[in-house]
């Protein structure tokens, strides 16, 4: 090999150990940068001792569902105020044997429509077994939900109070009342015999 062939072989090794050594040096610092990194919260602290594995699984449970227990809560008292035991209602029922009820810019053959069943029934509420406030609530949510349905006639179960003292249902009273007190009511009159007769109301819901 000539001389300067020579030349150019050595300065090639040592171009490539030169390379190779500052490639070492970047990896040592890498590692260097990596490790700090990883014990930067044990360096802050101090030392750390890992816990034992316990060889347990973590299982990740479902949260339950958030209840709007305010919202409810101000829903209740808010059908409670609508719908007081309190109200005069006499004035207001028609003086007929039944005690029907209509708005007063309703014509009076509305409630004659709603005797004869022109009115499909599209839902009902059976009231039987409820005490007077959970009857009272179950009445305001059931014709609230009505309403957003865009339902128009209904029926209301309250019975005959047959098994009430002096066999006048108490419910029977109460409803009536109930009902006269809610925007959504627009007449209601007794239900025919085959839909219930003395124990049920047909409603006229707003359209």
């Amino acid at each position: 090999m000539k001389p300067a062939q020579w030349q150019q072989v050595r300065a090639e090794l040592a171009r490539r150990q030169a390379e190779a050594e500052r490639l070492a040096h970047e990896a040592r610092e890498q590692a260097m940068r990596l490790e700090r990194e990883r014990r930067q919260f044990e360096l802050s602290v101090g030392p750390v001792t890992p816990l034992p594995r316990n060889g347990r699984a973590e299982l990740l449970r479902p949260r339950p569902l958030p209840l709007a227990r305010q919202r409810e809560d101000d829903e209740r008292a808010a059908l409670s105020q609508t719908m007081s035991d309190e109200f005069d209602v006499e004035s207001l029922l028609e003086t007929d044997a039944e005690l029907s009820y209509r708005r007063p810019e309703l014509p009076g053959s509305v409630l004659q429509r709603l005797r004869r069943g022109e009115w499909a029934l599209q839902t009902q509420i059976d009231l039987h077994g409820l005490r007077r406030d959970e009857a009272r609530e179950a009445l305001g949510h059931f014709l609230q939900q009505c309403s957003l349905r865009g339902l128009r006639c209904v029926r209301v179960v309250h019975g005959k109070g047959h098994g009430s003292p002096g066999r006048e249902g108490v419910l029977r009273v109460k409803v009536r009342r109930w009902l006269v007190q809610r925007e959504e009511v627009m007449a209601f009159v007794q239900a025919r015999p085959i839909d219930g007769g003395a124990g049920a109301l047909v409603v006229l819901l707003r359209g």
